[in-house]
């Protein structure tokens, strides 16, 4: 388990994003050397968590709870032999692309040590947007990709560090808990009736998406929670 590359993007004109100045980070590429990662601060104001990483529009993306986003090497693999090209690291705007990791199956909450100083830990899956799917140039896009269940994981930074194409990545902390980024990922895009078992990831999960829990929860009331106590089949990503 390491990271292949450390990837970084320059802000650049493009004409399929509606951030307000019409620039994206999203076009990233692999560092030649060390990259300082720490918490970029409140989302809003705080951008990316790696030194020399822009992120654009501040307004969905960055903050300390998308901090850092990876994508595994199998997946993108996978879209490459779907698609019919090549999918360079860093092609769908990962900050980390690592190899023998299921980011899919990483739990909310789980703890990754990177090189010898970072620790990050496990917030959400990446929800597709018109960005993604303009700078990706396919076809209905944000659908295929929501529909194939492995959206990479965003992380908050625990304590900071440098890292660097090679680091081996090592899993230090899996919280007791069901939630994984592919349920997770699930229950905020296609199957909304799973948002009350993400409570069982409390504080650990993505704000956005807690609060979409237990508001689902306080609409819907018992049927949330008889939903929440059952334990469905989860279908692999």
């Amino acid at each position: 388990m390491r990271l292949l590359s450390v990837n970084l993007g320059r802000a650049k004109a493009v004409p399929y994003t509606d951030q307000p100045e019409g620039v994206t980070g999203i076009d990233k590429r692999p560092a030649d050397g060390p990259v300082r990662v720490a918490a970029p601060g409140t989302k809003g104001f705080g951008a990316s968590g790696l030194a020399g990483d822009a992120v654009c529009d501040t307004r969905h993306h960055g903050g300390d709870d998308q901090a850092v986003y990876a994508m595994a090497r199998e997946d993108m693999d996978a879209w490459e032999r779907e698609l019919g090209r090549e999918l360079p690291n860093g092609s769908f705007g990962e900050n980390l692309t690592t190899t023998g990791l299921d980011l899919a199956g990483a739990l909310i909450g789980e703890h990754w040590r990177i090189g010898r100083e970072l620790l990050l830990e496990v917030t959400s899956g990446r929800i597709p947007c018109r960005t993604f799917q303009g700078h990706l140039g396919e076809p209905r896009w944000v659908k295929r990709f929501t529909a194939k269940g492995a959206p990479g994981a965003y992380f908050r930074v625990l304590e900071p560090g440098e890292i660097r194409a090679g680091d081996p990545v090592r899993i230090v902390h899996r919280p007791a808990h069901e939630v994984t980024v592919a349920l997770q990922f699930r229950a905020v895009t296609t199957q909304r009736e799973l948002l009350p078992r993400l409570l069982t990831a409390g504080d650990a999960l993505h704000p956005e998406a807690l609060a979409s829990a237990r508001k689902y929860v306080a609409e819907y009331g018992a049927r949330a929670k008889r939903t929440c106590s059952v334990r469905t089949h989860d279908p692999a990503p």
